[in-house]
């Protein structure tokens, strides 16, 4: 099984901590969607051999696009690939997108049913006004618990987004914003700590004295609070950021961390297919001209054993599933799996990794240090 993945490079303006590629500018937005289809049609070869699962329309802000154009895009993944009979297919939105014009949001949730979409992934971030204008986000906190109460009325699988470490949210808030997200019973809960990108207005901000920086240790006491929260509430923690009920964790990203194939389709779009690597230029204007050519504007490069075996240890470690020992030898060989033992050793000594069934896998109060942990372990060649 395989995905694609979709980036809409639109935002309706900046969020202040946002390093991913987008413009502001909808001016080629059409012309745009056609490159799109045009680079599906290119490069179904690559999928000849392969079933389509999951099709993601990430960003960006997809939700910006209108039901027509994202029909006209699914209508060509259907075309050019073969699709299981019901792929899951996510479309990330804003609470501010939808609505229609005259604010009917039931028209907005019937027409993305519509065509096929049967899992949403709502950009919340907080419902507190403070922190949304911080983040400079395009929506206000009532707008956000508006679209919640339409969308699970026409959706069951759904999945919001929660950030945690913003300077001056306490644990309490914290606390009201995670419970305000379970009165609506969502399933699926994505959360991630607030991070300064460099370049970012937020970088430029905290740099000159107008935000205090994120905390740290705060973070990390908000992330063992959504644990506990979220657990006590039925969910799993299945990856480092993700938190779903059973039957809900989504197989988009859960192909990501286990290694599937996927291709990225849309400027700064990664690929890769198991053993290389790709991403198409992060120029909306260069890659319309491209695609216009029937040229693909990507970069590839070739992972190396070690490449392959660092990324392993690096989404294995993130998941409930662990770094399986035994998928180390028969992929890498048993040199790796005596390397990956010595470096974790103390690591597991300090009770933040533990081999269970043969995985070795993170502790709870090793969690938030995974990535750290994770670069530790890896293989320079």
């Amino acid at each position: 099984m395989a995905g694609i993945y979709i980036h809409i490079p639109f935002c309706k303006q900046a969020c202040h901590y946002c390093d991913f590629h987008f413009s502001t500018s909808l001016k080629k937005k059409p012309e745009l969607v056609s490159a799109l289809i045009k680079e599906l049609e290119l490069r179904k070869g690559e999928f000849e051999d392969q079933v389509v699962q999951t099709i993601y329309f990430g960003g960006g802000t997809p939700s910006l696009l209108n039901s027509d154009e994202l029909k006209s895009i699914i209508q060509s993944v259907y075309a050019n690939y073969k699709v299981v009979s019901n792929p899951e297919m996510t479309l990330e939105a804003n609470p501010d997108d939808l609505t229609t014009e005259n604010g009917d949001m039931h028209a907005v949730f019937e027409s993305y049913r519509a065509i096929g979409i049967n899992r949403l992934s709502i950009g919340i971030q907080s419902f507190f006004e403070k922190d949304l204008k911080l983040m400079n986000r395009a929506h206000n906190a009532e707008e956000a618990k508006a679209c919640l109460e339409v969308a699970t009325q026409y959706f069951d699988n759904i999945s919001l987004d929660l950030i945690y470490g913003i300077p001056g949210l306490s644990h309490e808030a914290w606390l009201q914003n995670i419970e305000t997200a379970l009165s609506f019973n969502i399933p699926h809960i994505s959360s991630y700590a607030l991070t300064v990108e460099p370049k970012t207005a937020l970088d430029v901000f905290i740099e000159k004295g107008k935000v205090q920086a994120p905390d740290d240790a705060v973070a990390q006491e908000q992330f063992h609070i959504l644990i506990e929260k979220l657990e006590t509430a039925g969910f799993v923690h299945y990856e480092l950021s993700n938190f779903g009920k059973p039957e809900f964790f989504s197989k988009n990203n859960t192909a990501y961390w286990q290694g599937k194939r996927y291709i990225g389709i849309g400027p700064s779009a990664h690929s890769f297919d198991g053993t290389s690597r790709s991403w198409n230029v992060r120029n909306n204007s260069k890659y319309i001209q491209s695609m216009q050519k029937g040229e693909l504007p990507r970069e590839m490069e070739v992972l190396t054993k070690s490449d392959q075996y660092n990324e392993y240890v690096m989404t294995g470690l993130r998941t409930i599933w662990g770094v399986s020992l035994e998928k180390v030898v028969q992929d890498f060989g048993l040199d790796y799996k005596t390397y990956l033992l010595e470096q974790s050793e103390k690591y597991r000594n300090q009770q933040l990794l533990y081999i269970e069934d043969d995985k070795l896998i993170v502790t709870k109060i090793g969690k938030f240090l995974s990535d750290g942990i994770a670069s530790d372990l890896f293989k320079i060649d």
